[in-house]
């Protein structure tokens, strides 16, 4: 708090230096022959000198600062909900498998209390048939994982947010397919209608104490 006051200080001290001098008895700054200041020149010099004050104090690199922290305490707030999900044909968490970790998770500020949440999760293999993981049912075993961590975080999550969840770019033969199916909402609503699927992905999301 020291430091931030010294800084404040200095940069005041640069404002004084800035601004024009007011000659004794005289109320405003001199005016070139009596015309009017020109009120775009004065903006242009007060929105600079502001500029000037903020960075020679740090207070614009500390409030980036306390954004980027505060973007970093989200992911790791989503990736405590994703970390135990378990895999849908082993009987490990995705963290074990390292399907998710810390750094799989990024977070964007989107407006006031409205969060962006990109998660890039790695298959477990670079490829994989498109076999039906249930009978009738089109979601292969990297889909499942998929709508498993969206059915998660939507329940889970206190905050406003939107989603986008992606394989890892090169990690899969068939990223590009699975990716579409596992961020199309009408596929996602029409696939926890299945039963059969619903609760398979239930078994996956539910924690060991619930």
């Amino acid at each position: 708090m020291t430091v931030d006051l010294l800084k404040v200080r200095a940069a005041a001290q640069l404002l004084r230096t800035l601004l024009p001098v007011p000659v004794k008895g005289q109320t405003s700054p001199p005016v070139n022959d009596g015309a009017a200041p020109d009120m775009e020149v004065v903006s242009g010099c007060v929105s600079l000198t502001v500029n000037k004050v903020l960075f020679f104090s740090g207070l614009v690199g500390n409030r980036n600062d306390l954004k980027a922290k505060a973007m970093e305490e989200k992911a790791l707030e989503v990736y405590d909900v994703i970390r135990s999900i378990r895999d849908p044909e082993k009987p490990n968490t995705l963290e074990e498998l390292d399907v998710v970790t810390e750094k799989c998770v990024e977070v964007q500020e989107l407006g006031e209390d409205e969060f962006l949440i990109i998660i890039k999760f790695s298959p477990t293999v670079p490829h994989c048939s498109l076999a039906t993981l249930i009978e009738h049912c089109s979601w292969s075993v990297l889909c499942v994982t998929g709508l498993c961590l969206q059915v998660k975080l939507q329940r889970c999550l206190p905050f406003k947010h939107k989603l986008e969840i992606y394989i890892s770019e090169g990690t899969h033969s068939t990223e590009e397919d699975i990716n579409k199916q596992i961020n199309d909402k009408e596929r996602v609503a029409a696939a926890m209608e299945n039963p059969n699927l619903r609760e398979i992905v239930e078994q996956c999301v539910t924690e060991p104490d619930d």
